[in-house]
């Protein structure tokens, strides 16, 4: 008998009998292949973040394996002349299963030679010695992991060909687990892998239309907003060209005629000559005034002309109450006594949320009377805005009231957040509305205690 056969039969002799041996046979080989599925799912992108240590528990498991199969020979069949053959072969396969991971999972040219001769290597193994037949699941994980998917399936069926062969030769004859299972099992770890690996592409592909479609999104929003400032830019532009050409264009064209009439009638009429430099004069000391109202016009108008906070209240109040023409009346009060002169920024914030809330108190309020009242505090200053008109239901957030009311309560809200102020509104259905805007003030530096006198007092100092 060969010692080909001797090993067959040897081995069969050892070959538990089928039972509960078998199915942990058929229980490992499940495992390896679940292991090979998840190795798949971490090399394909799956997002798993234990596929690193997934590959590293397949790599290891091929190892384990090979070196269990070659435990087995050795200490089965030791001193026969193929076991240098066994020895120098299980070296090389794993050199070969080694270099995988240096070549990359892309079919190139490299890595179809090496995954060629790794699993001929297996095939001379598997040979010599059936029980390296243990090590055909990891090379599922490989070939379908490099492989297209028609050439994978060959690959796939390959092996488990020779898995059958070589676990009927262990057996010595027909045993219909040994058939069955391991197509069985490979058939569901294909498919499986198929599966994931397809649905790693899907889920790529909608990672990138996701992130297109964030970039359009984000995109779209800035040059929503250069157009927003360029809107904004232009009609600035446009208003400040008018404001230029009716007032200074043209008192600068004034000018040139009054000087050039001047200039033609100086040696003939000099009166009349200076009567025209006279005017130009006062035209240039007009638009001098109107180009300082541009340079003011950054800050509020009634501001600029100098009088403080409360004669830019009290000027807005009678401004409204005329421009209303008895359909509102506007008064204002001033209560509290002023600690120092506010900020400018104070000042610009209080007006203009005055002026935005009289706005609303014309536009929504239907009121025939409003007040205007600037409290001084030691630590705040508070402005409040009432009217008498129809109201509305307060819920008490920002949301809601800015729906009532227009736009005009979040620039509100956002001039005051920036002096960290509050704004405060309390309204009733047709009991009117109450706007209180209060911005909190530096305190004073405090005075240093008079020093006590060093000379004697003067005698008027006891009278």
């Amino acid at each position: 008998m060969s010692s080909e056969g001797r090993e067959v039969e040897e081995e069969h002799r050892t070959q538990p009998a089928p039972g509960p041996a078998d199915e942990q046979s058929g229980g490992r080989l499940d495992a390896w292949a679940a292991d090979a599925v998840a190795d798949a799912r971490g090399a394909n992108g799956f997002g798993d973040p234990d596929a690193r240590w997934l590959m590293l528990l397949m790599h290891a498991a091929f190892f384990m394996l090979l070196g269990a199969s070659l435990a087995r020979f050795l200490l089965r069949h030791p001193g026969e002349a193929r076991t240098p053959w066994i020895i120098a072969l299980s070296a090389a396969l794993a050199v070969l299963y080694v270099l995988g991971p240096v070549l990359g999972s892309r079919p190139t040219p490299r890595s179809l030679v090496w995954l060629g001769v790794l699993v001929a290597v297996w095939m001379v193994l598997v040979v010599l010695a059936p029980s390296f037949a243990w090590c055909a699941v990891p090379l599922f994980y490989t070939g379908l992991r490099i492989l297209p998917p028609r050439a994978a399936l060959a690959l796939v069926t390959l092996l488990t060909l020779l898995v059958v062969a070589a676990q009927l030769r262990l057996a010595g004859g027909f045993d219909p687990n040994l058939v069955l299972a391991p197509p069985a099992v490979a058939a569901v770890a294909t498919a499986v892998f198929v599966h994931m690996r397809r649905q790693a592409v899907r889920q790529r592909e909608l990672s990138e239309r996701q992130r297109e479609l964030i970039g359009d999104l984000l995109r779209t929003r800035r040059e929503l907003a250069a157009t927003e400032r360029r809107e904004g830019t232009l009609a600035e532009r446009q208003r400040l060209s008018m404001e230029i050409h009716d007032t200074l264009a043209q008192g600068l064209s004034s000018q040139q005629m009054l000087l050039q009439a001047a200039d033609r009638t100086w040696d003939g009429d000099p009166a009349t000559a200076r009567r025209h430099v006279r005017t130009a004069a006062g035209i240039a000391e007009r638009n001098l005034a109107e180009a300082r109202r541009f340079v003011h016009d950054l800050a509020p108008a009634d501001l600029a002309e100098g009088g403080g906070l409360e004669a830019a209240l009290h000027a807005l109040a009678t401004r409204e109450t005329a421009q209303a023409q008895g359909r509102l009346t506007v008064r204002c009060h001033v209560e509290g006594e002023q600690h120092g002169a506010l900020p400018d920024r104070v000042r610009s914030a209080l007006l203009r949320i005055a002026q935005g809330a009289l706005a609303n108190v014309k536009e929504h309020a239907h009121a025939t009377e409003a007040a205007l009242t600037l409290t001084h505090l030691d630590d705040r200053v508070v402005l409040d805005i009432a009217d008498n008109g129809q109201g509305f239901v307060s819920a008490g957030s920002t949301e809601r009231t800015a729906g009532v009311r227009g736009h005009g309560l979040p620039a509100m809200r956002a001039r005051l957040r920036q002096l960290g102020g509050t704004l405060t509104i309390e309204s009733t259905p047709g009991e009117g509305t109450v706007l209180s805007a209060a911005v909190p003030l530096a305190p004073a530096p405090a005075r240093a205690p008079a020093s006590a006198p060093t000379s004697d007092p003067a005698p008027e100092d006891f009278v």
